[in-house]
């Protein structure tokens, strides 16, 4: 079957449904799945430890591209989620990390905060207890929604070229997560740790569908009170089952370092905190989707439908223990479980074969430093009260006749400088913000660094290094100074919590990210080409025959798409 090209928006968005019909393919579902931190060389590496189901079924009947990356440099949540809706860079869609700093009011904005849309019900809103993601707490407001985001998504897509009986949602642990993939024109659901609840934003609806309400009467959260997260098999038969007490591990409070792990009874401080950071809170999601897909009728008729769902907690064990920890190992081989069920369900429900499956990533992982250094290669952790207490900044503001900070803030991965004092002296901010950044290249554990001014003025060296950074560069929302650290080196302190383990560069670890696929006529297969997460939502849509996002930037994945069109 040849593609007929529509050169005009208008014209696919009249007859994007007629083309669904007529397709010999009959796709009711796409079902984007996006697991937070997983780096693609460990399915690989803890496959020894895997069911038939999960991973397995998907390797075994999809085609998977194992040199996948981000071409972005900050390699967070937010960016990588809404890369993998959009098809395009940060540069594009705007959302160049978990946060930045809003120049006109001088607070920090967390991505996806908006206080004209507040939270629906009891139990939302700022994360009070969300220890362990301090970015969401950095937030101003209990309001959330998409309208930051200034591109469409694969899910706005769908909606538009094939209209409003095209049901779209997206569901995590995270609200960035729900909230980027569902798009502009779905609806998305999160999990409030302050009420233990599944959760959304008026900006979706008035008012909590009755399913929903019934769903978090339930009590699902609840159910895991007293109880523990322990290992699925003997010590023995992992790879790292020799290693559970690690002094570089995250000893949170009630938790420990060692199997097994508490949650402690419901009314616990951190009860809420510790369900997601172990593998209850990817199955807490999977419950609540599941009760989605029967309650919303999703795939039930013949116009395609959306869910994305975001599993979460591979990307917080690996903060605490790190990618090669026991927890991790033990953490997949839980996924592993919880995918086979939510494939089983799609297929009783909806059926594989009328189902368009990818997975993939929004990040990698770095390796904590400990664990390397034990392994004779370097890595360690970045301070920046040594960048603040330094001579190097002493002898800048020197030169520039400063006696005020200089440097305002750092928050990944933007420097920020103190523009009133810069604007006090009469300095010219690029000069400033030059040789701050020449200053900061000579730290130990700096790899690069530059100013935004020289990034706006194509002053720099084209290496892949400042391609990745450039396509994270946004006019309104990068800092003064991105600064890349060198390879294995990060910032441990994120609002005064540490972890063992991080994200956020450029290099290979943290870029390198599965991208899996299944559906009706996609070949069994790995894929050894090099590609881009930019790639998946333009081959979503290609697939479908519906129009690319509006700031879609990639290319369309051909084995995906030519055996589909065979």
């Amino acid at each position: 079957m040849h593609r007929i090209l529509i050169a005009t928006g208008l014209a696919m968005l009249t007859i994007g449904s007629a083309w669904a019909q007529s397709s010999e393919r009959d796709v009711r579902l796409v079902l984007q799945i996006t697991v937070d931190q997983l780096r693609a060389d460990l399915i690989d590496r803890y496959a020894s430890g895997f069911g038939e189901g999960g991973f397995k079924r998907l390797l075994d009947n999809g085609t998977f591209y194992v040199d996948a990356h981000h071409r972005h440099a900050n390699t967070e949540t937010v960016v990588g989620h809404t890369t993998l809706a959009t098809g395009t860079d940060p540069a594009v869609h705007g959302m160049v990390a978990n946060v930045w700093l809003d120049r006109a009011s001088g607070s920090l904005i967390y991505n996806v905060e908006d206080a004209d849309y507040p939270l629906l019900g009891e139990g939302g809103g700022v994360d009070a207890k969300s220890e362990i993601d301090p970015t969401q707490k950095l937030a101003t407001t209990q309001g959330r929604s998409p309208r930051a985001i200034q591109s469409t998504t694969i899910s706005d897509a769908i909606s538009l070229s094939l209209g409003p009986e095209a049901k779209v949602f997206g569901v995590s642990v995270k609200d960035r997560g729900a909230i980027t993939m569902a798009g502009h024109s779905g609806k998305a659901f999160w999990f409030s740790k302050s009420g233990g609840r599944m959760v959304t934003s008026s900006f979706y609806m008035k008012d909590y569908p009755e399913w929903v309400e019934a769903w978090n009467a339930k009590g699902v959260p609840a159910s895991y009170a007293n109880k523990s997260w322990e290992l699925l098999a003997e010590p023995s038969t992992y790879l790292f089952g020799n290693a559970d007490d690690m002094a570089w591990e995250v000893d949170f409070p009630g938790f420990g370092r060692t199997f097994p792990h508490p949650y402690g009874p419901a009314d616990g401080k951190y009860f809420t905190t510790l369900l997601t950071l172990a593998p209850a809170g990817d199955e807490i999601i999977l419950d609540f989707a599941k009760t989605l897909i029967s309650a919303e009728k999703i795939g039930a008729d013949e116009v395609t439908d959306y869910l994305s769902i975001s599993f979460s907690s591979t990307d917080y064990v690996g903060h605490f223990f790190g990618p090669s920890s026991l927890e991790s190992e033990d953490n997949l081989h839980r996924l592993d479980r919880t995918l086979a069920d939510l494939l089983a369900y799609v297929d009783k429900t909806v059926g594989l074969d009328r189902t368009l499956i990818v997975l993939s990533a929004d990040h990698g992982a770095s390796e904590v430093p400990g664990y390397l250094n034990s392994l004779g290669i370097g890595g360690s952790y970045f301070k920046f009260d040594d960048v603040d207490k330094s001579e190097a900044i002493a002898a800048l503001k020197k030169e520039f006749g400063v006696s005020k900070e200089l440097v305002d803030k750092f928050f990944q991965p933007y420097l920020y400088l103190n523009r009133e004092t810069i604007a006090q002296r009469n300095l010219d901010i690029a000069k400033v913000s030059r040789r701050v950044a020449e200053e900061l290249s000579k730290f130990p554990g700096v790899a690069f660094a530059v100013s935004s001014h020289d990034l706006r003025a194509g002053a720099v060296a084209r290496t892949p290094v400042t391609e990745a950074v450039l396509a994270n560069f946004h006019e309104d929302r990068s800092g003064d100074i991105y600064i890349v650290f060198e390879p294995h080196w990060f910032v441990a302190d994120f609002d005064g919590k540490s972890v063992a383990g991080s994200h956020g560069s450029p290099w290979p670890y943290d870029s390198h990210v599965p991208v899996i696929w299944m559906g009706p006529d996609i070949e069994r297969g790995r894929v050894e080409r090099r590609v881009a997460t930019v790639d998946v939502a333009p081959t979503i849509a290609a697939y479908l025959r519906v129009r690319p996002p509006s700031g879609s930037r990639g290319r369309v994945m051909e084995e995906v798409t030519t055996s589909a069109d065979d």
